[in-house]
């Protein structure tokens, strides 16, 4: 528990005192978003700071590097301590950078190009499945279970399929969390609320392993889960509405990547659907938009994704974004609801 104070206080106090330095850094070096002309009323937005997501993810990283060190112990009092680093933290941060690393080559070009598209769409996925096929690899050494798994594995052993499982989390993932940033304080509040869940997820899981045999590193994944709730709720600060930074894809890559390898390694793959369902929503409107317009030169909504269309209907941003931040709180509750049912069900004692 001590752990998880540390890690969630340390990236929450870095994100929110660095967060002012990086914002007047980008300022002088002009490194602004630059809003679609489709995206009506956010012409506003145009130059304000982008890419802090890099402050995001270095939180996370001190979150979890000092969570390890111990200075005091009832047996030896002061002292200097780096608890060993298990595999499978190792491998959820290596998700955790490595598509915050794509996110930020997309946000470079765009600065560079001066425009609101940055890596081409083949080359971005590419760099993608290269996060998510290393991952899938480190998973395999580990020995990581490839069945199905709800609350818990399912008895269905993917077997090779859970390479492609894993490939299709991670990238959808990452895009989802992508998609959903498109609004001041959108991303960071319904993650924030995400990664809180994941956090009292693992924590259960490392209380009873016995339950859980199937979770690798569930105390490591609650130390993360914990750095990146306290990263969002400090970065939250400046970036809700109006926004004075934006996280950028190297933010929201970030999170989406994140939460799919904390999802793979707690054995809880289908159940971040319902945990983040919002970001399922966000990704299932614009397929819809962009199937049914193709085959019927018909929109379903004004804007994909669909948070555009509510903004479009008149609705203020901050409407938008607080409603969706329910909605999202919604998706964490029957998740952990269903987590803990399943708990019971388990034999888990009612505490």
């Amino acid at each position: 528990m001590i752990a998880l104070l540390v890690a969630g206080s340390v990236a929450l106090l870095l994100s929110i005192l660095v967060t002012p330095t990086a914002i007047n850094a980008l300022v002088r070096r002009n490194i602004g978003q630059f809003i679609q002309e489709e995206v009506e009323g956010h012409a506003h937005k145009h130059g304000t700071p982008t890419m802090g997501g890099v402050v995001i993810v270095g939180s996370v990283v001190m979150g979890y590097f000092l969570a390890h060190v111990r200075l005091w112990t009832a047996s030896a009092g002061l002292t200097f301590q780096v608890e060993d680093f298990t595999g499978g933290g190792l491998l959820a941060m290596f998700a955790l950078v490595g598509m915050a690393s794509i996110g930020f080559l997309d946000d470079f070009v765009k600065y560079s190009r001066k425009r609101s598209l940055g890596l081409k769409a083949r080359w971005k996925y590419t760099g993608q499945l290269f996060v998510a096929g290393v991952f899938a690899i480190g998973a395999e050494s580990l020995g990581v279970s490839t069945d199905l798994s709800f609350t818990r594995p399912m008895n269905f052993d993917l077997g090779i399929f859970f390479v492609v499982l894993v490939l299709f989390l991670l990238t959808g993932a990452a895009n989802g969390a992508n998609l959903a940033d498109g609004m001041d304080g959108l991303a960071a509040g319904s993650g924030a609320l995400m990664f809180g869940a994941y956090t009292i997820i693992a924590f259960w899981q490392s209380r009873n392993p016995e339950i859980y045999v199937a979770a690798t590193s569930p105390r490591e994944l609650a130390i993360i889960s914990a750095a990146m709730l306290g990263a969002l709720s400090g970065f939250l600060w400046w970036n809700a509405p109006p926004s004075r930074i934006f996280m950028g894809d190297v933010g929201s890559n970030a999170i989406g990547g994140l939460l799919a390898a904390v999802a793979l390694l707690s054995n809880t793959t289908l159940l971040l659907a319902v945990v983040a369902a919002l970001y399922v929503a966000e990704t299932l409107s614009v397929i819809i938009q962009v199937g049914v317009f193709r085959y019927t030169r018909k929109r379903v909504f004004r804007m994909a994704p669909f948070h555009h269309h509510f903004e479009l209907l008149g609705w203020p941003e901050t409407t938008v974004v607080i409603r969706f931040w329910i909605l999202a709180g919604i998706g964490v509750a029957l998740g952990l609801g269903f987590f803990y049912a399943d708990y019971l069900a388990a034999g888990g004692i009612l505490n």
